[in-house]
């Protein structure tokens, strides 16, 4: 059974079971290859430092839309362009978080130190966007329908495992952040602004 996170001397922990860290492995990969561009990175070396992508376009798949939403959406102009110029640099750094996420669940216990937390946050926070688009997660009714999913031994479906799984990365990412928040200096005390 999973034990939320926690703050420690040594990072922010958690425990998770065997089949927990092999089903957090096969969420990232999964995220990762829908991230993967469909096209090398550019033969300009100057294009590639700054990651301008000249063949990218609005993703079809709606999953991949919420990954990589468009920033502008009354001109459809300004909108690829601006996916030209960020749409590469934004896959890879969730690519990067997701593949950092990965290499942490070698072990039964979680230790987050450094930039870890932050790689967490975004690959489980990716994780979500998909699966809530893979279950139609719109309104509040559909996210109720699919919180009110607790047994596991009920799930039938693909659509009942897939909620269940969402609940999981959840309260995996709420405890998570959670724990990030209670880190954080407290704002009264001005004297970390030094």
């Amino acid at each position: 059974m999973a034990r939320a996170f926690k703050a420690s001397r040594k990072g922010l922990t958690c425990q998770l079971e065997p089949a927990e860290r092999e089903l957090l492995r096969n969420l990232f990969a999964d995220v990762i290859t829908l991230l993967e561009p469909e096209t090398p990175a550019h033969a300009d070396p100057l294009a590639a430092l700054i990651g301008l992508d000249m063949d990218v376009s609005e993703p079809t798949d709606p999953a991949l839309k919420r990954l990589l939403p468009n920033v502008v959406n009354d001109d459809d102009a300004a909108a690829l362009e601006f996916r030209q110029l960020t749409e590469r640099s934004l896959r890879e750094t969730k690519i990067g978080a997701l593949r950092a996420a990965a290499l942490s669940l070698e072990s039964d216990k979680i230790v987050l130190t450094g930039d870890a937390p932050q790689h967490w946050a975004m690959a489980l926070n990716d994780v979500r966007l998909v699966l809530s688009e893979r279950l139609g997660i719109r309104t509040e009714e559909d996210s109720e329908r699919v919180h009110a999913l607790h047994d596991w031994s009920q799930a039938d479906d693909v659509d009942s495992y897939l909620g269940l799984v969402y609940n999981f990365v959840t309260w995996l990412q709420e405890g998570l952040m959670q724990v990030m928040i209670d880190q954080l200096p407290d704002v009264a005390d001005e004297s970390w602004l030094v």
